[in-house]
């Protein structure tokens, strides 16, 4: 089996020595797999392990590779999608008791893409019920349980991607697929020191994937890295008849391409750091942020404090998030089966959810279409918002979570309410030896920029090579 210093090197670096042939996509696959067949359990990390697909996708990349037929930088790399993304002949279980048997006879579109591209298929990730649709105050909303921190077993990875967080924190896979209908991807990658990708609305397609919000549900990818998100989104990225959200195809702003840049641009972007994006910064995470906006204001064009406009943005995203989410599972909430729900606030969510007018939906939508105006108005000004992923460091594993994370976010309503593309990265280790999280917010198809911000902020640091010490396998 290869070490532990192999397992967390970067895709960038995993498909070179998969190209030169050093090391062999089996090889690699069985090292995921038996890492993981280890480790996961204890991290309630997986829904399902995908070994035969697995070890069958790591044969062929094999021969491929060997034949000269290269397909590209994730060719032989092994990652696991959130449970909530379907695999033909696999439980796609959405986190949800209900659920647990549940099947498809086909692959979602992200996972036809990945296989297109040779990734290699080693497990479903663990999540929280339903996405937290029906609303949760507890990480053990899930079918699965509570998944845990790998920087440390008593603390929760965070939000509905919580599996696929703990799988790249730990070492189990060289990227996951995760998804974020407000905070899904961010949260959990600032929780466990990994890089995480929300992309502009539409820009991947969700054909295959659980509905919890029609209009603003997203699929990204959390890896090691912000070039690793850069090349594992070109990947997904582009145009699908399957989901009529998708972007349309033809277009030069709509077609999403990354090469690894040897060298980033210095001092081509216009930073805003935004000052209002949380009311207070915890002590563990201060000095990080601190920190790290001077390494920000180093490869900045031009730097100024910048405040979110104030209105009732998360009240109305809550609002249309709640509604669609109440159309989505009608028929899990009529049949009383959502009863079988683990957490007790979601047990009783959609009937709240379904109470929410159409008059109330209208007007939240009128509300999203003004401050979609003036996001414009501010990303005329800046090419990038930078904030705290979030204000603190990962919460107790039983923790209340209306108690420890029930402070505003201003800026998770608002982004993911316009559709704004973000990435989260490592910044720093607070006192209490877990990771803090910085953010990177574009505009709408703005993924270029956030990635050249964050590829130039880790060219500086070395968080993003830094992993939890203590896992056993």
């Amino acid at each position: 089996m290869l070490d532990d210093d192999i397992l967390y090197l970067t895709v960038q670096e995993l498909g070179e020595r998969l190209r030169t042939r050093k090391i062999s996509p089996v090889e690699l696959t069985e090292s995921y797999l038996a890492r993981s067949e280890k480790l996961g359990p204890s991290l309630h990390a997986y829904a399902t392990l995908t070994r035969d697909l697995a070890i069958r996708q790591a044969r062929t990349a094999e021969s491929e590779i060997a034949a000269g037929k290269y397909r590209g930088a994730l060719h032989g790399i092994p990652y696991a999608a959130k449970d909530l993304l379907a695999v033909r002949g696999y439980p796609t279980t959405w986190g949800a008791k209900p659920y647990a048997n549940q099947q498809f006879d086909y692959d979602a579109t992200v996972i036809q893409k990945l296989q297109q591209a040779g990734a290699i298929l080693i497990g479903k990730a663990a999540m929280i019920e339903l996405a937290g649709g029906m609303g949760y105050r507890f990480g053990s909303a899930s079918l699965t349980g509570a998944a845990r921190n790998p920087w440390n077993q008593d603390c929760w990875t965070c939000g509905s991607s919580s599996g696929s967080a703990a799988i790249v924190a730990s070492g189990m896979a060289a990227f996951a697929i995760g998804s974020e209908t407000w905070g899904s991807i961010v949260c959990p990658s600032a929780f466990t020191g990994i890089s995480g990708l929300r992309p502009t609305y539409g820009r991947v397609s969700r054909h295959g994937a659980m509905s919890l919000a029609y209009s603003m549900d997203k699929l990204g990818p959390m890896a090691r890295s912000a070039e690793d998100c850069g090349v594992i989104l070109a990947a997904i990225a582009g145009h699908d008849t399957s989901d009529p959200a998708s972007l349309p195809t033809g277009q030069a702003a709509f077609d999403f391409r990354f090469s690894v840049p040897t060298k980033i641009p210095a001092k081509t972007l216009r930073v805003g750091w935004l000052a209002n994006a949380w009311k207070s910064l915890s002590p563990a995470v201060q000095q990080r942020i601190q920190e790290a906006r001077e390494a920000v204001h180093n490869f900045a064009a031009s730097f100024a404090e910048v405040d979110l406009p104030e209105g009732p943005w998360e009240a109305a995203a809550g609002l249309i998030i709640s509604a669609e989410c109440a159309s989505a599972f009608e028929d899990l909430i009529e049949s009383g089966r959502v009863a079988e729900l683990a957490d007790p606030e979601g047990r009783v969510g959609g009937y709240i959810n379904q109470q929410i007018s159409a008059t109330d939906l209208v007007r939240a939508n009128r509300v999203r279409r003004i401050l979609q105006s003036k996001i414009a108005d501010m990303f005329a000004r800046f090419d990038v918002l930078v904030a705290a992923s979030l204000p603190v460091t990962a919460t107790r594993i039983e923790a209340n979570l209306d108690d420890e994370l029930s402070f505003p976010d201003p800026l998770g309503g608002i982004g993911n309410f316009c559709g704004l593309p973000a990435i989260s990265v490592p910044c720093g280790l607070g006192a209490d030896n877990l990771p803090v999280g910085l953010q990177f917010v574009g505009p709408p198809l703005g993924e270029q920029a956030i990635l050249q911000a964050a590829i130039g902020f880790q060219q500086q640091t070395q968080w993003h090579k830094m992993h939890p010490g203590g896992l056993t396998t």
